[in-house]
């Protein structure tokens, strides 16, 4: 079995030529990456579902818009919360995925969470991958990998969140930003 470099942490952005509508100019956080697969979250599909209609205690504490996103097209019956917490120490209820970005466990009550998060999303469902799957499509060019920010987990605008991702970056790919929703009309 080939060993599988880990790309926990990391974005994938989803290229022009993915064809899967569950992944039309998605961005997704990998949360976990190793040989038995992987699990991320799109960090650009908000729902029209308010936060404070399905996890109440957590709305005031949820960044702009205060909606639930569309994690993935797995288990669109749970929820993740995915929050930015600075620091070394992060408090009882959040677990580090990658430098300030990590996990909350949404049974935590939200008061010990409140004065240390820096940003919080609600998810529903998940993407997933399962073991070799992931590195399948990277291998037909269906995703660039490129560095997460902090900042990406609560980007105010998600619409354009694919764009500004891909303008960031030092390389061809900025040029891609730039790639029409409808090539024909070109």
């Amino acid at each position: 079995m080939t060993e599988v470099s880990s790309l926990t942490g990391r974005l994938l952005v989803a290229t022009p030529a993915l064809a899967d509508p569950n992944f039309d100019r998605a961005v997704v956080l990998l949360l976990d990456h190793d040989e038995q697969g992987s699990l991320g979250v799109v960090l650009n599909r908000p729902t029209p579902v308010d936060v404070r209609d399905i996890l109440l205690p957590w709305a005031p504490l949820a960044g702009n818009p205060g909606v639930v996103f569309q994690g993935g097209p797995v288990a669109l019956d749970s929820a993740l919360g995915v929050a930015v917490i600075p620091g070394e120490e992060g408090p009882l209820g959040w677990r580090r995925v990658h430098g300030a970005i990590g996990l909350v466990d949404l049974e935590t009550p939200p008061e010990l969470l409140a004065a240390a998060l820096g940003g919080l999303r609600i998810f529903a469902g998940y993407s997933g991958w399962g073991p070799g799957q992931l590195e399948a499509e990277l291998g037909d060019g269906a995703w660039y990998v490129v560095d997460s920010e902090p900042g990406d987990v609560s980007f105010p605008d998600p619409e354009r969140l694919w764009r500004a991702v891909l303008r960031r970056q030092r390389s061809e790919l900025a040029m891609v930003a730039t790639y029409l929703d409808d090539p024909s009309l070109n």
